[in-house]
């Protein structure tokens, strides 16, 4: 039988990359439905392709352009809205759920799958960012399984195969440094958002370039890493790897360091994650090492504050990683609409992590009203 997967977020990167994976193993995997936020074209495209069962649109504005895109296929149920999401992961058929929706959002369908028994391939991580606790608590009362999908902690869960009873001394997670690596804190007062977008080794979605240029999105990692290895924050060392060739490491209490190495390719955590604990040929490059160095380097946690706020936000815990989550999804925003320059991104987030109510045990309502308070914050700084 084929794997039934689900897609939320089919239209970004992620997704995109997802569905070249299912259609090179279409003899192990179907798509049971594709969701979007605002990109209807391309998703009514994918549709005609995959062929899916269903299909979501979370922007119910699109609903009536989605509907008549897909006139010419009624065997496949279009919906619209944020309910919508929750309740189609929840369908009886599906085996997966891809979770590559960006930001807050994806949180609330993650949960809806994990109560739902699905298997989770994690690529949103902001769901752990902002609700690590609450999300493994679930994980563990469903048995649901968590398959991380990111390519660094992908690295690190395919390190620990085998290594069951070993302890984890520390976590090396890798940062290709982003496209300000080498920048003075004195050029990058003038950055544009062009210039943040031409990341040196990876294509992704606009946010998370964004997020890597100020080194938001390894913060963010750190977070994640801690919840999806059990593994505390002063255990996992960032290192600054230009190549984005050694995905990530795992160094255990003998002394010895396993890695995962490979060329920049998101298809390949993607596929591992579906087909785990197997391996199946993928069409892409191989890694010839005799063409690439391997580098090292220490971050500066002054010039690239984002990092030294998330390593912040994990040390106070509670609801403070969602209020730094919420922050940043503003002023990323903001940043690529011209409302702030670079450097005035984490100004603003560490402001706003201040002025937030702090809650030591949220639950999931705490989260949505903090995570409310925290935009509304950071959009009255980011105006002045």
């Amino acid at each position: 039988m084929k794997k039934q997967i689900a897609i939320l977020g089919s239209t970004g990167s992620i997704g995109t990359q997802a569905l070249q994976v299912i259609a090179e193993h279409s003899d192990l995997y179907e798509v049971y439905c594709l969701t979007a936020n605002n990109k209807v074209k391309l998703l009514a495209e994918q549709a005609h392709q995959f062929k899916p069962a269903a299909i979501v649109i979370a922007n119910e504005a699109h609903y009536d352009e989605l509907k008549s895109l897909m006139s010419d296929m009624p065997e496949v149920k279009v919906y619209a809205g944020t309910r919508a999401l929750d309740e189609i992961v929840e369908a009886g058929p599906i085996n997966m759920v891809l979770t590559a929706m960006v930001g807050f959002a994806g949180l609330s369908p993650t949960i809806h799958a994990i109560k739902a028994r699905k298997t989770i391939c994690l690529a949103n991580k902001e769901t752990l960012v902002v609700a690590g606790k609450l999300i493994c608590e679930l994980a563990t009362g469903f048995r649901t399984p968590i398959l991380p999908v990111d390519s660094e902690h992908s690295a690190i869960f395919q390190s620990l195969v085998g290594e069951d009873q070993n302890r984890i001394e520390k976590i090396l997670l890798t940062a290709s440094g982003g496209p300000f690596r080498k920048f003075t804190h004195k050029q990058l007062e003038t950055v544009t958002k062009a210039d943040a977008l031409r990341h040196p080794t990876w294509d992704m979605g606009a946010k998370i370039t964004i997020d890597s240029a100020t080194m938001m999105n390894k913060g963010f990692e750190v977070i994640e890493a801690k919840w999806l290895f059990g593994v505390e924050a002063d255990h996992i060392q960032v290192l600054v790897h230009p190549q984005s060739i050694v995905h990530s490491a795992v160094q255990f209490e003998d002394g010895s360091v396993k890695a995962q190495l490979g060329v920049p390719d998101m298809r390949l955590p993607i596929q591992y994650a579906f087909s785990y604990p197997k391996r199946l040929h993928l069409s892409n490059e191989r890694l010839d090492l005799f063409q690439h160095p391997l580098e090292f380097f220490e971050p500066d946690l002054k010039k690239f504050r984002c990092l030294a706020l998330a390593f912040d936000a994990i040390n106070r815990g509670g609801n403070v990683p969602c209020i730094l989550n919420a922050a940043n999804e503003i002023v990323n925003r903001g940043f690529l609409e011209d409302k702030c320059s670079f450097l005035q991104m984490s100004d603003i987030i560490g402001e706003t992590m201040e002025r937030v109510t702090i809650i030591e045990n949220p639950t999931y309502e705490d989260y949505v009203r903090t995570d409310k308070e925290a935009r509304r914050i950071a959009a009255e700084l980011m105006k002045g």
